[in-house]
C-alpha cells in the first residue's frame, strides 16, 4: 500500500475520480479530519468539481449559549479538546457558508446540533443504521477515508479500531464494483492514540489504496461524562431489575445509559444496599412478578454478553467489573456447547455430557479430535493412534471422554476455547480516559472486545442461527423523549419534522427484541421535562411522529416504574403508562384517553400510583445517597467545575418569568460571602467583578452555588 502526504492524497482523489467525489466518512470518531479539511478546502476553490460527503455524527465542540456558559466552557474546552482539529465543513454548515458545489448528507446528527439549520435538515437521510452500507453502494460512493490503528507487530495489517461498523459492510461491495471497472479509492490514516482492535476489525493493509503519513497525533474528539441526574438514576435502577443473569445486554447512549451501568454495577458489588434501595422504591412490591419472570435482582453468577452498536465507557466498566463475562464463540457447535454448560468460566471443557447433547461422540474419532483441537479445547499435540489417545508425555488413554479416568488424565491438556468474545461493538466513542484505558488493556483482554460490522450486531439475518444462540435473553435498552399513551415512541424527530439526531439502530434493536426468543425491548423515558421554567409531560396522548410504531411496543421505564406493554390491549397499555407517568399530568391524560373512547368513563387509577412526584425521588436519594452518584463512571470536571455546572443548570431552570423575581431577590439578600466560593469565582473570572453586569453575574452565581451545594 503506497504511503503519501496529506496533500498528495488530495491530489490523488482529484486526479483519479472523474465527476462528483462521493466521499464516505465513518460515523463519529473515525473521521480523518485534517484530510477531510484539506479536500474540502480544495473543492471550495474548484467550483467545477462537486463533493458529496456521506457520513453521520459529525462531531464538534459544544457551543456555549450565554456569557456565563462561555466563562465556564472556555477553560474546560481548551483543557479537554486541546489541539483537536474541527471539521471545516461542519463549521461552514453551522454558519450557512457551505459552497454550492458541496453537499453533506448525514443519517445521524450530533443530538440537537442542527435543529435550526435548514440546510442540514433538508439533507438529512432517515435510515436504520443497518441500511446505510446498502444505500451508500447505490449512491455510488467512490472515496472512503478513515482513521485506523497500527501495530508494529502486525505490519501487513491495519485495525479499523473505533469504526469497523459500516466499513466492513462496504468492503465486499466496493471490491465487486472495482472488478466491474469503477474507480474507488480507500484512504487510511493511522492515529497514535487509537487502540489496535483485532478480530473482525483487523483488515489487510492492502485493503486501502493510500496510507497518509505521518501518523496523526492531534487529540481525538471526546465526549466528557455529564452528570447523571436524579430521574436518570431512578430509571437506571428500575431497568437493572429487568436484566437476566446469563443474558445479553445492548445499551444505548447518554446519561440514562450511564445510570443503567451504575445500577448493574451496584447490583453486583453492593447487592445489600441495592436491594434495600429497590424495596424503598417499592419496585419488588409493584413489579415483582415481571422481574421474577424477565429479570432479577441478585448478583450475576453467570454474567452477561454485551452486543451493542456503540461500545462505550459503561460497557467497559461492566466488563472490568465481571458483570459482562459470558463469552460467545464464532463456531456454531462451540456456541451450542457453551450454551449447554459444557464450558467453565474460563472456556475449558467441563461437562462431557454436553458434548453428546450437541451431537459430538464421547468416543473420539479423528474429525471430533480435530474439531476440539481447532477450537483450542484439546492440546494440538494429543494424537489418536489405534483407537487410543497418545498424550505428549507418552501416556496412552482410552479415547473415551465418558471414561472418568481418561478425562482426568486428559485434563492438563485441555485449554480454553478459542475466539471467545465478551462484548461485540460496531463503533466506540467516549472520554479521553476511555480511549486510554482501551490502549492500556493487554492484548488478550482487547481480543475479548469484538469490534465488528454493524450488520452483525443490528441484524439477525446473515448467520442467524449463531446469533440466536449467542443472544439469549437479550435486553435491548434504549432511550426516547416521548411516548404516547397508546405505546408509540419518539426518539429522533420533533412534531414539526425537524430532526434531533436520527433513528440509528433503535428500530433494529426493537425489531430484534420481538424476533428473539426471550428478547425484550426496554425504552427509557424521563416522565417529564422542564423548558424555560415550564414543565410538561413526556407521556402524551398523541404525537405527530413515531420512531417506534405502537405495534412494536414492549417495555417502557420511567423514574416511577415499569410498564410492560407487550400483548396488552389499548386500555391496558394506557393504564400501565399512567402508572409510571408524573402525577401532575395523570388527570389530563386520563381525560384525553376517555374522550377518545379508549378508557372507561369510570376508570380510577390506583391510589398507590398517585404519588409519582419529584419529591419522592428526592427522598430516595436522601436515604441512599451512595446509589445516586453524580458521575458514576468518572469525570473530566474539577470539583469546582462540578459545583459550577450544577449551579448553571439551576439558573437555567429558573428562567420562568414568575420565578425571576424570586431569583432576583436571592441575588440581593441572603447571599453567602464571596470568599466561601473564592475558587469558583476565580474559575469564572468573577472574583473582582467590573461593572454592574459582572456584579449581577457574581450574585447570580453565589445564589446558585448556595442553592445547589452538596452536603
Amino acid at each position: 500500500m503506497p504511503s503519501c502526504t496529506l496533500e498528495q492524497a488530495v491530489e490523488q482523489v482529484l486526479e483519479r475520480i472523474d465527476g462528483p467525489i462521493r466521499l464516505g466518512l465513518p460515523l463519529g470518531l473515525g473521521k480523518p479530519n485534517r484530510f477531510v479539511n484539506a479536500l474540502y478546502q480544495r473543492i471550495r476553490e474548484l467550483p467545477q468539481r462537486e463533493l458529496i460527503i456521506y457520513t453521520a455524527l459529525s462531531l464538534a465542540r459544544p457551543q456555549p449559549r450565554s456569557e456565563l456558559e462561555q466563562r465556564f466552557s472556555g477553560p474546560f474546552l481548551r483543557r479537554v479538546y486541546g489541539d483537536h482539529v474541527e471539521l471545516d465543513y461542519l463549521t461552514d454548515l453551522r454558519c450557512g457558508d457551505l459552497p454550492g458545489n458541496v453537499r453533506i448528507e448525514e443519517f445521524y446528527l450530533q443530538p440537537g446540533s442542527q435543529l435550526h439549520n435548514p440546510q442540514a435538515q433538508q439533507n438529512y437521510i432517515s435510515l436504520n443504521y443497518s441500511q446505510v452500507a446498502r444505500d451508500l453502494q447505490r449512491k455510488g460512493i467512490n472515496v472512503i477515508a478513515q482513521l485506523v490503528a497500527q501495530d508494529a507487530r502486525h505490519p501487513e495489517q491495519l485495525s479499523l479500531s473505533c469504526n469497523p461498523d459500516i466499513t466492513l459492510d462496504l468492503l465486499p461491495g466496493l471490491e465487486e464494483r472495482r472488478r466491474a471497472g469503477e474507480t474507488i479509492l480507500l484512504i487510511a490514516q493511522a492515529h497514535a492514540d487509537l487502540p489496535y482492535m483485532g478480530g473482525a476489525a483487523e483488515v489487510p493493509a492492502a485493503s486501502f489504496d493510500l496510507l497518509i503519513e505521518p501518523v496523526e497525533r492531534h487529540r481525538l474528539f471526546s465526549t466528557p461524562s455529564l452528570p447523571v441526574g436524579l430521574q436518570d438514576h431512578a430509571i437506571g435502577l428500575h431497568v437493572s431489575t429487568l436484566v437476566r443473569d446469563g443474558g445479553t445486554l445492548q445499551l444505548g447512549i447518554g446519561a440514562m445509559a450511564d445510570a443503567v451501568a451504575a445500577a448493574l454495577l451496584a447490583r453486583q458489588a453492593d447487592n445489600h444496599a441495592y436491594s434495600a434501595m429497590l424495596h424503598a422504591m417499592e419496585v419488588p412490591q409493584r413489579w415483582g412478578e415481571l422481574i421474577e419472570r424477565e429479570g432479577g435482582v441478585r448478583p450475576f453468577a453467570s454474567g452477561l454478553y454485551g452486543c451493542s452498536e456503540m461500545f462505550m465507557q459503561g460497557l467497559l466498566a461492566l466488563l472490568e467489573a465481571g458483570v459482562i463475562r459470558r463469552a460467545v464463540y464464532p463456531d456454531e457447535r462451540l456456541q451450542r456447547l457453551a450454551g449447554e454448560g459444557g464450558l467453565d468460566g474460563d472456556g475449558r471443557l467441563c461437562c462431557v455430557e454436553a458434548l453428546r447433547r450437541v451431537g459430538l461422540p464421547l468416543r473420539l474419532d479423528g474429525p471430533t479430535l480435530a474439531w476440539l483441537q481447532r477450537n483450542g479445547l484439546v492440546d494440538s499435540q494429543v494424537r489418536l493412534q489405534l483407537g487410543e489417545l497418545l498424550l505428549p508425555d507418552g501416556q496412552r488413554l482410552a479415547a473415551d471422554l465418558g471414561d472418568g479416568a481418561s478425562f482426568a488424565a486428559l485434563a492438563p491438556y485441555l485449554g480454553p476455547a478459542r475466539g471467545g468474545v465478551l462484548v461485540h461493538g460496531g463503533f466506540f466513542l467516549g472520554p479521553q480516559a476511555f480511549y486510554q484505558r482501551l490502549v492500556e488493556l493487554g492484548d488478550e483482554q482487547r481480543q475479548r472486545i469484538g469490534m465488528t460490522a454493524i450488520s452483525y450486531i443490528n441484524r439477525l439475518y446473515g448467520g442467524e442461527t449463531l446469533k440466536r444462540l449467542q443472544r439469549r435473553d437479550a435486553r435491548f435498552i434504549n432511550s426516547c423523549f416521548t411516548v404516547t399513551l397508546l405505546g408509540a415512541a419518539v426518539a429522533d424527530q420533533l412534531e414539526d419534522g425537524r430532526v434531533l439526531s436520527g433513528v440509528g439502530g433503535q428500530y433494529d434493536f426493537v425489531a430484534q427484541a420481538h424476533e428473539l426468543q426471550g428478547g425484550r425491548s426496554i425504552l427509557m423515558l424521563r416522565s417529564w421535562r422542564g423548558d424555560g421554567g415550564e414543565v410538561s409531560s413526556n407521556i402524551r396522548w398523541d404525537y405527530r411522529h413515531a420512531t417506534i410504531p405502537r405495534h412494536l411496543r414492549d417495555i417502557v421505564v420511567t423514574e416511577y416504574g415499569i410498564a410492560d406493554l407487550r400483548g396488552k390491549n389499548d386500555a391496558q397499555v394506557i393504564e400501565a403508562l399512567l402508572r409510571i407517568a408524573d402525577s401532575r399530568f395523570q388527570d389530563e391524560l386520563i381525560i384525553a384517553a376517555q374522550k377518545a373512547g379508549k378508557l372507561a368513563e369510570d376508570f380510577q387509577l390506583g391510589a398507590e400510583y398517585r404519588n409519582n412526584r419529584p419529591e419522592r425521588l428526592q427522598a430516595w436519594r436522601a436515604e441512599f445517597p451512595a446509589l445516586f452518584p453524580e458521575y458514576p463512571l468518572g469525570c473530566d470536571f474539577t470539583r469546582e467545575e462540578q459545583d459550577l455546572l450544577r449551579a448553571l443548570q439551576w439558573v437555567q431552570s429558573k428562567l420562568r418569568p414568575s420565578e425571576l423575581l424570586e431569583l432576583g431577590a436571592a441575588t440581593l439578600f441572603d447571599l453567602p460571602p464571596a470568599d466561601e466560593y473564592a475558587e469558583h469565582l476565580r474559575r469564572m473570572a468573577l472574583e473582582q467583578p467590573r461593572g454592574m453586569r459582572e456584579q449581577l453575574y457574581q450574585r447570580l452565581l453565589l445564589a446558585a452555588l448556595k442553592a445547589t451545594a452538596v452536603a
